[in-house]
């Protein structure tokens, strides 16, 4: 069965950093793309990056290039995502999603949530002034 869980929502002040982690259970990372998105109370989920394992290519929203960073632990079948220099805008539950490589091949750019097959329940950020 595939599984995912987040971690690592708390709440930080503006200018902090928190790395969130997403826990894969069920299948191997190297075959899937996983994606990270948020969404804030009002707001449509919107896509922040994904990472593909199997070739370490990585792809971000311009909202996050620059302040966050996607990686991937094979060893621990985890995604992480470091966020820095957070905003009180950041504050959103975020979700990881995974969708296999079998469907999608070649992951060109940032995908969709529609693409995505597997979810997470989420964690919080909530960002202060």
């Amino acid at each position: 069965e595939v599984q995912l869980v987040e971690s690592g929502g708390v709440p930080v002040q503006a200018g902090g950093s928190l790395r969130l982690s997403c826990a894969a259970s069920g299948f191997t990372l190297n075959d899937y793309v996983i994606g990270w998105f948020r969404q804030a109370p009002g707001k449509e989920r919107e896509g922040l990056s994904c990472i593909t394992s199997i070739d370490g290519r990585t792809h971000y929203a311009d909202s996050v290039k620059g302040r966050f960073t996607i990686s991937s632990d094979n060893t621990e079948n985890t995604v992480y995502l470091q966020m820095n220099s957070l905003k009180p805008e950041d504050t959103a539950v975020y979700y990881c999603a995974a969708a296999s490589l079998g469907d999608l091949g070649y992951v060109k750019k940032l995908l969709p949530a529609g693409t995505y097959d597997y979810w997470g329940q989420g964690t919080q950020v909530t960002v202060s002034s």
